[in-house]
């Protein structure tokens, strides 16, 4: 557990050389409109953007450099009181949110979110919770709905962030323990995500499951899907968060939280209905994630259907999460499985070198499995590359049609799905700095002149790495 930080350690030097997208970062919309997608940016050192919310409405920074801040975790965050009371978002170190930019109305920059999924152990039934984040010092604009929990309920708590490093502060000195939360290892973060009991939470879910208890289900098949990357790839089948076709440098971060803001008052409540009706001219702040991608963007454009589960918070309505599409992934993942790899920025150690206690941990939070030598026959760093280039450039190549048809989630990055799906597997692989294992570059894009791709091309020749 990594708490009571005084400042995060910047890794900004190895991440100049590309900025690391992220999936997607919607900016402040109002409710009613059709969603529209800014640039995130995923991991470190890229660069920042400020949303229109971000000068002049109540009282946010629009000075603030800080890519930094804390959240604070309630005590017994795991209970059904703990989740209905408001996460706070502030400055690190002591700073207040003004000085740092750390708001909520300052979302597209600094914005938090935090989803809970529930297990109950006794039926196997599995929900959705989505506690609020204020700004500390706000209230909620409308009180947070109190979760009825099953009586046998095991909590999972994912956390989200649209800056470089969220940290955990607890409001109690043993909020975190008592929510067996974790944000890193000692010094060393892990920078947007982290987690609280995800361990446990995956442990018990797959103990359900080999007893029969829990049932996950198939991701489907795609009549849509061009199949590609011959044996490598996974035909028509509807791709997970585990599938080399989709992932990017750090696969599974971040969540599908939405919250909805009065941009007035920067006040912000939690998305449903009800409060959708009542907050009119409200705005909605969307998490930049991966998680976000698949569910929101590649599963309808392939004519597939994301895992989802009723919303303890919204009437039982049905709604993704991270960790559903984490125990659909397990449930269904390929023979080359795409699992945290060692080079993901988010598991570097100190000095940026591999950490496996910390990949390990990060893996665990999620239910993937440890590094060793059968993870890293498909996910070591220079498999994780090989498996990248090879697979996923295969599957974007084959299915550029579909793609080029389909909106954008980030128009900054790319004008369509498919720029910007070819533009975000180039920067991955320079990212995890893949021309290190031999391999080179499949991407060629070109830009307009705000820096968006406008065509794509893909060179999807097999390679090997070698050194």
């Amino acid at each position: 557990m990594f708490s009571g930080h005084g400042s995060a350690r910047r890794r900004r030097g190895r991440n100049n050389r590309a900025a690391r997208i992220a999936i997607p970062v919607a900016a402040v919309l109002a409710l009613g409109v059709t969603v529209g997608i800014v640039v995130g940016a995923s991991g470190h050192g890229t660069p920042k953007l400020r949303s229109a919310a971000s000068s002049g409405s109540a009282g946010v920074s629009s000075t603030a450099v800080e890519d930094t801040c804390d959240i604070i975790v309630p005590a017994h965050p795991l209970t059904a009181k703990g989740l209905a009371t408001a996460y706070q978002l502030t400055g690190p170190a002591g700073g207040s949110p003004a000085a740092t930019g750390c708001q909520m109305i300052n979302s597209i920059n600094l914005g938090a979110y935090v989803q809970a999924t529930i297990l109950d152990t006794q039926t196997g039934a599995l929900y959705v919770y989505n506690p609020l984040v204020i700004t500390a010092g706000t209230k909620p604009a409308v009180a947070p709905v109190v979760p009825k929990l099953p009586k046998h309920a095991i909590v999972t708590i994912d956390f989200g962030f649209n800056g470089t490093f969220l940290l955990q502060q607890g409001a109690t000195s043993d909020a975190l323990s008592q929510g067996k939360c974790v944000d890193g290892m000692p010094g060393s973060p892990f920078g947007q995500v982290s987690f609280c009991n995800g361990i446990n939470f995956f442990n018990e879910a797959f103990r359900l499951e080999r007893e029969g208890k829990l049932h996950i289900p198939s991701p489907g098949m795609s009549k849509n899907i061009v199949p590609s990357a011959g044996a490598l790839g996974t035909g028509r089948e509807c791709p997970t968060t585990r599938n080399f076709d989709m992932i990017d440098q750090d696969p599974s971060d971040n969540v599908t939280t939405k919250y909805l803001l009065n941009p007035a008052t920067g006040q912000t409540a939690q998305d449903d209905t009800a409060n959708a009706a009542r907050m009119k001219g409200a705005q909605v702040l969307v998490n930049g994630s991966d998680n976000a991608l698949i569910d929101d963007f590649l599963d309808p454009a392939l004519d597939c259907t994301p895992f989802m589960a009723p919303d303890l918070g919204n009437h039982g309505a049905m709604t993704t999460s991270q960790a559903l599409d984490e125990l659909l992934a397990a449930k269904n993942q390929p023979a080359n499985v795409a699992l945290v790899p060692e080079n993901d920025e988010m598991v570097l150690g100190v000095g940026d070198s591999v950490d496996t206690a910390k990949t390990d941990l990060y893996r665990a939070e999620i239910g993937q499995a440890p590094v060793d030598s059968q993870t890293d026959a498909s996910s070591s760093p220079a498999m994780f590359c090989q498996n990248m280039v090879n697979i996923q450039t295969a599957f974007i190549a084959a299915n550029e049609k579909i793609f080029a048809a389909w909106p954008s989630p980030v128009p900054t990055v790319g004008d369509t799905l498919f720029t910007f799906m070819a533009n975000r597997l180039a920067s991955s692989f320079d990212n995890l700095n893949c021309a290190n294992f031999g391999l080179h570059q499949t991407v060629t894009v070109v830009n307009n002149g705000a820096g968006a791709a406008t065509e794509a091309t893909l060179s999807d020749d097999p390679q090997e790495v070698g050194f």
